[in-house]
């Protein structure tokens, strides 16, 4: 039976709403903080009940808290599924994701970006309404940034996963080991094969492997293995 949606459940959708994504452990303690501090029962095994009880009232609304995988440290991330973009923002935004989705190394330069504004069917965005718009994306962790480059952040990967593997069907692979989307990874250099594996995967499958080989062709794999990552609240103790 589900819960019914109390005060401690309105706690945690604000702060959500607030952050826009948190980290597994970060929920998990906006969980038990939300429980105690409006006198609710508290289990520690019933974080994605005590979800579910939100995800129940915001259907209507066609929003939703949706847990998923991080490309860049393999850990788990709950995302509040609501971005507020006029048309010619969102039109950008797809055309972005258009760019990062096309690319071989899932990023796209913030010229190419620039440029891809030109071309919206929609009202035309000024170069500075552009990299206001890129900000806030940035800000809103929709896309993260570095050095000029966009890729796909985790929360979009989470909220929009649908919509991707729907939209970009047959452009988009998945990982070989956890299944989720991949875009920041490691590639098989097989021409036969070209399987894609995330760096953290490709850190937990091949940890204490001798001589690594490609799961799907048993190729050797030539790429560097990372080291895993830890939280870390394990990397303190």
């Amino acid at each position: 039976m589900a819960q019914q949606m109390g005060d401690g459940h309105r706690r945690f959708l604000q702060t959500m709403m607030a952050n826009g994504v948190v980290d597994e452990q970060g929920a998990r303690s906006l969980h038990q903080h939300c429980c105690e501090t409006h006198n609710t029962q508290y289990a520690r095994d019933k974080l994605d009940d005590f979800i579910a009880a939100i995800n129940s009232k915001l259907q209507p609304m066609f929003m939703q808290i949706r847990k998923g995988m991080s490309e860049d440290n393999g850990q788990q991330y709950y995302a509040l599924d609501v971005i507020g973009l006029c048309d010619n923002e969102l039109e950008l935004f797809r055309k972005t994701m258009d760019l990062i989705v096309g690319s071989e190394s899932g990023k796209a330069s913030s010229t190419d970006i620039l440029n891809s504004a030109d071309t919206l069917t929609t009202k035309k965005l000024k170069k500075s309404e552009t990299e206001h718009l890129l900000n806030r994306l940035v800000h809103g962790q929709w896309l993260s940034e570095k050095r000029g480059e966009y890729t796909l952040s985790t929360r979009c990967i989470i909220e929009m996963e649908p919509y991707i593997r729907t939209m970009y069907q047959d452009q988009v692979k998945v990982c070989q080991i956890c299944h989720n989307i991949a875009f920041q990874c490691q590639i098989c250099e097989n021409p036969v094969c070209g399987i894609k594996i995330h760096n953290p995967c490709v850190a937990r499958y091949f940890k204490g492997r001798s001589e690594p080989r490609c799961p799907a062709c048993d190729d050797f794999w030539p790429h560097e293995i990372p080291e895993i990552r830890r939280p870390k609240s394990q990397s303190r103790k």
